[in-house]
C-alpha cells in the first residue's frame, strides 16, 4: 500500500490545515466541559460534604445517574432531544423554525455533567485528605467558615486533587471523540471524513489516534509541571 504524504500537507489538496483546525475544536470543547465539570463537581462535593440531608441524596442522585449512564447516551439525550425541547418551547410561543441545537455547546455540557460526577469525587477524596488537626487549629485561631475554605481547604485540597484532575481531563479528551454524532467538525468527524473521501481508512484512523496522543501526552507534561510547581510552594508555606 502505497501513501501519499502530501495528503497530510496545508495546500488545498492536503487535509493538514483542515485536521489541525479539528483538533482545536477538540481541545476548546474538551476545555469547556472540563471547565464544567470541575464547577459541578466542587459544588456536589460541598453538597455531600456540607449539606443537609436533601442536597446530600440529590448529589447522590445525580453521581449515580451520570456515572451508570453511557457517555454517547447522555450526547444524544442533550443534542436530539434538545432539538425535541427547543421546538416545543418555541412552537409555544409561536415562533417559526426550524429550530435547532448547537452541536458544541450540547456536547460541552453532556460531557461537563458526566465529568462533573466524576471530580466531585475527586474533591472530596481531596477533602478527606486534609488533616482533621489542621482544620481545628484553624477554627480555633478564629477563623470564620469563607476565610477557612479560601485558606486552608482550597490549597491543601487542590493540591491534592490536582493527580486525579488531570486523569479526568484526559478522559474528557477521549470523550470528546463521541460529540461527532452532533455533527461538529472536531477532530473524529473530519478523520472519518477524511478517510471516506480518500478510501483511506487504516491511513486517517491512525493519524487521527497519533493527534489524541499528542494531545493527551502535552496535557499530561502540563498538568506534571503544575503538580511541581504546587509541590515546591507546599514545601515553601512548611518552611
Amino acid at each position: 500500500m502505497t501513501i501519499d504524504w502530501q495528503l497530510l500537507g496545508f495546500g488545498d489538496e492536503g487535509w493538514g490545515g483542515v485536521l489541525l483546525n479539528a483538533a482545536t475544536v477538540t481541545v476548546t470543547v474538551s476545555l469547556c466541559a472540563w471547565l464544567l465539570g470541575a464547577m459541578l463537581g466542587s459544588i456536589l462535593c460541598w453538597m455531600q460534604i456540607g449539606g443537609a440531608r436533601w442536597q446530600q441524596r440529590l448529589a447522590n442522585g445525580y453521581i449515580t445517574l451520570f456515572r451508570g449512564v453511557p457517555e454517547l447516551l447522555v450526547i444524544y439525550l442533550f443534542y436530539f432531544g434538545g432539538r425535541q425541547v427547543v421546538s416545543f418551547i418555541g412552537e409555544g410561543l409561536g415562533m417559526q423554525g426550524p429550530f435547532d441545537v448547537n452541536g458544541f455547546v450540547a456536547g460541552a455540557i453532556a460531557i461537563g455533567l458526566i465529568s462533573g460526577a466524576y471530580q466531585s469525587g475527586v474533591f472530596r477524596g481531596a477533602f478527606y485528605a486534609i488533616p482533621k488537626g489542621t482544620l481545628e487549629a484553624a477554627t480555633v485561631t478564629g477563623m470564620g467558615r469563607l476565610m477557612l475554605f479560601r485558606r486552608m481547604i482550597v490549597p491543601q485540597a487542590l493540591h491534592t486533587a490536582l493527580p486525579g484532575m488531570g486523569n479526568q481531563w484526559q478522559s474528557v479528551i477521549k470523550e470528546s471523540a463521541l460529540v461527532s454524532v452532533t455533527g461538529l467538525v472536531e477532530t473524529m468527524n473530519q478523520i472519518s471524513t477524511a478517510s471516506n473521501s480518500t478510501q483511506m481508512p487504516f491511513f486517517f484512523y491512525s493519524v487521527g489516534a497519533v493527534i489524541y496522543l499528542i494531545i493527551t501526552t502535552c496535557s499530561d507534561f502540563v498538568f506534571r509541571y503544575v503538580e511541581k510547581v504546587a509541590m515546591r510552594g507546599q514545601q515553601r508555606a512548611r518552611l
